[in-house]
């Protein structure tokens, strides 16, 4: 692996996790009419990835549904409510989700300023070697 197959890795496992953040994101507050159709979050599982000693960058190897619980809410006007009148929050913490979206923009950032340094380098050197 080089620095580009890091970087690149390293991006195409951060894009996952925005997708995931956005899917999550897209589903909050979204409402059900039983606790087993209700939405829960979704997260990416990364797994380091090592060629040789001290070169190493990381993927994705599962993406799971999160353990959290709907949220039941007593609301018998709705169309979703069941015989009860309650329906089901989607598993969503929205502040979190920001939290993990503004996490990892940066962390993709810093892999884009990566491959630019690296890119910078390379050019150098070849203006050098001229």
């Amino acid at each position: 692996m080089n620095v580009f197959d890091i970087a690149g890795r390293a991006m195409s496992a951060q894009l996952v996790r925005l997708n995931a953040t956005a899917s999550n994101m897209a589903n909050a507050g979204n409402v059900t009419g039983s606790a087993g159709e209700a939405y829960r979050a979704i997260k990416p599982v990364f797994t380091s990835v090592t060629d040789s000693p001290g070169v190493s960058t990381v993927k994705v190897s599962q993406v799971v549904t999160t353990d959290a619980q709907p949220t039941k809410r007593h609301d018998p006007n709705h169309p979703l409510a069941d015989a009860n009148g309650d329906v089901w929050e989607a598993a969503v913490d929205s502040n979190a989700e920001m939290i993990d979206m503004i996490e990892t923009a940066r962390m993709y950032q810093n892999n884009v300023q990566v491959l630019n340094t690296a890119k910078s380098l390379m050019l150098e050197t070849i203006r050098i070697g001229k």
